[in-house]
């Protein structure tokens, strides 16, 4: 293993690390101080033992193990070293964080916000946290992993699979048995809901923003030198068009470059350093499928074939 691609893993699992401590902090501040329904496997494995006294841990344990091996053989060997990495750094945040975290501290977030300012930042920092494991092809586990099955074999939004899962969760927990009015149950299943609506769009704007794509073309005589520079600088492969500029009546030769948006400015700077004098234009594009980017999702495939059959 070369010295990059060791930095390319460390590099990959500091990101989970990181994005498990957000989502651990948004559930040890915000949600789990207000008592507020959680989704997820957690929150069914809770409302099992209500109703059965079967114990949480052995039911998550079970559920979890279940879907992490269907995970490693429809999503491959290294998404399921991710995901129990990511298993056991959550179950240590979660036992370690409200230990350091002063009580005060949260007492002062989540009593002097209230509820729903709590139910909104709890959703989008958890949301946040998810997204960034997501993007490194790990995942806590849960409906999270159900959620990356979906979204790899039809063309669903990871965060509305999660959703999904958790209308289902929480509502349940109506026919659990528990302290207090009928009505306070009922109100905390809408923050349950409104927690989970936070979470999900979270979720599905982050990936959204890190798939987009953008389309480049570069007009400069040193189209050789820029495009070996993005070949071996960016890992960016380049098209070389044959053009003719109609006002000089000049051969030109033009390259063309997808990329990520968020390399845009990598590129450009590449280019103003290689040739200050180059002709650039930048366009976005709805979408881009192949090696390098997203992958065909055989929902659209026949959805289009039915549509030029129509």
């Amino acid at each position: 293993m070369t010295v990059t691609k060791v930095l390319s893993v460390v590099k990959s699992y500091g990101i989970i690390t990181f994005g498990l401590l957000l989502y651990c902090l948004a559930w040890t501040i915000f949600i789990i101080p207000n008592r507020m329904v959680g989704g997820g496997v957690t929150g069914a494995c809770a409302i099992l033992e209500y109703c059965t006294g079967f114990p949480v841990s052995y039911s998550f344990i079970i559920i979890n193990v279940v879907l992490l091996i269907i995970a490693m053989k429809l999503l491959g060997g290294g998404f399921g070293a991710k995901t129990i990495y990511a298993m056991f750094v959550t179950a240590l945040f979660l036992g370690v964080l409200p230990k350091i975290i002063s009580p005060d501290f949260i007492r002062e977030m989540t009593q002097e916000n209230g509820r729903l300012l709590c139910a909104i930042l709890g959703g989008a920092m958890s949301g946040v946290g998810v997204a960034l494991t997501f993007m490194q092809g790990g995942s806590s586990g849960g409906t999270d992993i159900i959620a990356l099955i979906v979204s790899k074999y039809r063309a669903v939004a990871p965060g509305r699979v999660i959703l999904l899962c958790d209308i289902v969760i929480i509502a349940s927990s109506l026919i659990v048995p528990t302290d207090g009015p009928f009505a306070t149950r009922i109100a905390t299943v809408i923050y349950g809901y409104m927690t989970s609506i936070m979470f999900s769009a979270t979720i599905d704007v982050i990936n959204s923003a890190s798939k987009q794509s953008v389309q480049v073309f570069i007009f400069s005589k040193k189209y050789e030198e820029l495009a070996d520079k993005i070949c071996k600088d960016l890992h960016r492969g380049t098209t070389v068009l044959n053009g003719t500029g109609w006002f000089t009546k000049q051969n030109v030769n033009v390259l063309m470059v997808i990329a990520r948006k968020h390399d845009t400015n990598s590129l450009l700077s590449l280019v103003k350093m290689v040739d200050p004098n180059a002709f650039v234009t930048v366009g976005s594009v709805m979408g881009v499928y192949g090696q390098g980017f997203d992958e065909i999702k055989q929902k659209k495939v026949k959805k289009q074939i039915a549509q030029q059959q129509a």
